[in-house]
């Protein structure tokens, strides 16, 4: 038995927490700004580990060529406060890690922007940057905010319909939240699932006759990323590794690296750890005790973002892009551009 479901009384109370809060938003009690402009909220029911960020950039890399568009986030882990505008001299202790994997894919093609208040960073996108469109990351349960279109994700080999709410699972508002997404995307998918698995999980979520069901795989990039270089995908057997990640779920990136590099000595770290001088001196130990010639740091992109700065590292650090496909990724497209621009 899992040990959590002991905590299921506590998750009762959760409940009742969470039920009453989004009750007095969904009665007025409580106020949600809805804006004139689009606002897209990409976020999920769980703490994390579904895959959010390429998602985000997927959408954002939709929106980018035909509108004016900024992505604001909380900026987790940042050690600033108030809204923070990313730019070229950004550091991830200013912003967070995801906006500056995001700004960092992007540059100037889109404006990223972090603010605990996303009522106040939203009007400051509209007002002074003239965003057309803003997407909101990682704020399903933000409801200060009332987005006009919502993205909601839920993993493939985790879905939100079989687990529990805090802390006795992992769900930060009860099931019934999914009602409030236009799209459902079930992320992680193995290359090749039936159709009667494809039809269960539809089943379990029962979506509503206005949502739309995709689902996405991650599709791991050919080049691995480095300071002065990048390594190709043909050259990858012949080098030992030196895996570091600091994500949840890190399970299917450590698979895809054993199978790929010739030797993996990972080093497993909690989501948004902040690298410490004394991990990154063990990070550094643990690769220079690697006899071979050819021999690497990687890392995920986000965790690049935090250890990109550190000078023992950088000549030998490493990151692998990971991209989503959607199964009807023309559907999703003309979805998110028709709500877009009616509004």
């Amino acid at each position: 038995m899992n040990w959590r479901k002991l905590l299921l009384p506590l998750s009762g109370l959760f409940w009742i927490g969470v039920s009453l809060r989004n009750l007095a938003y969904k009665t007025g009690l409580l106020r949600s700004v809805r804006f004139k402009n689009p606002v897209i909220c990409v976020g999920n029911l769980s703490v994390g580990g579904t895959g959010k960020s390429p998602h985000v950039m997927m959408v954002a890399d939709i929106l980018k060529d035909e509108f004016q568009t900024a992505m604001l986030s909380r900026g987790y882990g940042r050690k600033t406060s108030g809204l923070v505008i990313a730019n070229y001299s950004s550091k991830v202790y200013d912003i967070g890690d995801e906006p500056l994997q995001f700004f960092n894919r992007f540059k100037n093609k889109i404006v990223v922007a972090v603010s605990e208040s996303r009522v106040i960073g939203i009007r400051h996108l509209i007002n002074f940057y003239k965003s057309e469109v803003i997407l909101m990351d990682d704020g399903f349960q933000h409801r200060q905010v009332r987005p006009g279109f919502s993205i909601l994700l839920t993993d493939f080999n985790d879905p939100y319909t079989s687990d529990y709410l805090l802390p006795a699972g992992n769900l930060r508002e009860p099931r019934s939240g999914a009602r409030r997404a236009d799209i459902i995307i079930v992320t992680k998918c193995p290359d090749a699932f039936s159709v009667k698995q494809r039809d269960a999980i539809l089943n379990k979520i029962h979506p509503k006759p206005r949502q739309k069901v995709f689902f996405s795989k991650v599709v791991y990039s050919n080049s691995a990323i480095g300071h002065r270089f990048t390594l190709e995908s043909d050259e990858w057997g012949e080098y030992e590794v030196v895996l570091v990640t600091g994500i949840a779920k890190a399970k299917p990136f450590v698979d895809f690296v054993k199978l790929r590099f010739k030797t993996v000595h990972h080093m497993e770290f909690s989501d948004h750890h902040n690298f410490s001088i004394a991990d990154v001196q063990r990070i550094d130990d643990e690769f220079d005790k690697i006899p071979a010639l050819h021999k690497i740091i990687l890392t995920t992109e986000k965790d690049y973002m935090r250890l990109k700065d550190e000078s023992a590292l950088i000549e030998n650090l490493f990151y692998l892009p990971i991209e989503v496909e959607l199964n009807d990724f023309d559907g999703f497209r003309n979805k998110l551009l028709n709500y877009v621009r009616k509004n």
